[in-house]
């Protein structure tokens, strides 16, 4: 990297600085940023630009010394959360634009440029384009959205620290990235972590259906003596239930099986027993919106 380069890549760094610290708190200097302000950061940047930069390049960058410049996307991105157009502006603003004559190569004539210009636009769109999963949590019993309190997101990239969200009020949220394919965890503390695997041809279902975590949900009832939304739960079983439903629980190594009634899988849903903690639930059949068949296991 030029000392010019370097010198204007500082100056960014610095503006970006300053921009965070005008809504957050964090120390002056990106080198005494930690989790929580590397978090925070990567959060506003994407309120503010909706882009991101991963917690290896953010360390790659800005609390090191690189070597070279970031790509121009990611300069860019920098520039337009500092207030700017794009780098070229910015540089613009700080002593001069970046241009060919400065990099030392033979200035070209401008019917080539015209030809040549646009051939370079659709390959960079190409080569940058972006796509952009949204998704919606469900809660699986209910079919509703999970809206009272947030589900914690964990984005899995290769070779590159995860990301974290959380869903908005609506349940749902929303990433950019250049991968064709995401991988991501959805937790939430009454509801089964689940990993989530999806390819951009497939985003046109975007809802997750999360299933309740009976275990944990019933021993805060029960631990805080919350009478009241014990029985709601039950009702939500009744009504999730049909009356003849088919339920039975299958043993290991095809040992036999054993039927339950409604009421008696609902009780068994609502009290917090270490076989309610290992209950893993085989398979399940809808009919009407109504739970009509069910085959659950004891781990």
């Amino acid at each position: 990297m030029s000392p010019s380069s370097k010198k204007r890549f500082q100056l960014l760094k610095t503006a970006v600085a300053d921009t965070f610290l005008r809504e957050n708190h964090a120390p002056a200097s990106f080198k005494d940023w930690k989790g929580d302000e590397i978090v925070a950061f990567q959060d506003d940047l994407f309120q503010k630009t909706k882009g991101r930069v991963s917690e290896k390049w953010f360390y790659t960058y800005f609390k090191n010394e690189a070597e070279k410049l970031p790509r121009i996307d990611m300069l860019n991105l920098l520039s337009v959360y500092a207030g700017y157009p794009n780098w070229n502006a910015f540089n613009a603003a700080h002593g001069g634009a970046i241009t060919a004559k400065q990099t030392g190569r033979k200035r070209k004539s401008l019917w080539l440029v015209l030809l040549v210009a646009p051939l370079l636009v659709i390959v960079y769109f190409l080569l940058n384009r972006e796509n952009e999963f949204q998704f919606c949590m469900i809660d699986e019993d209910q079919n509703k959205a999970i809206t009272r309190i947030p589900v914690n997101i964990k984005i899995l990239t290769d070779d590159e620290s995860p990301v974290y969200l959380k869903t908005d009020s609506l349940g749902c949220f929303s990433y950019r990235t250049k991968e064709r394919t995401i991988r991501f965890v959805a937790q939430s503390p009454y509801h089964k972590t689940d990993t989530i695997i999806r390819h951009i041809g497939s985003n046109g279902n975007p809802t997750v259906k999360l299933s309740t975590d009976d275990y944990t949900l019933m021993l805060r009832y029960y631990s805080t003596g919350n009478v009241k939304e014990l029985q709601k739960r039950k009702e939500q079983l009744r009504r999730l239930i049909a009356d003849d439903a088919e339920i039975y629980q299958v043993f290991p190594e095809q040992s036999g099986i054993e039927m339950y009634s409604k009421e008696e899988f609902i009780n068994k849903l609502t009290i917090p027993t270490s076989s309610l903690k290992n209950i893993n639930i085989l398979d399940k059949r809808y009919l009407d919106g109504k739970i009509i068949k069910l085959k659950f296991s004891i781990q």
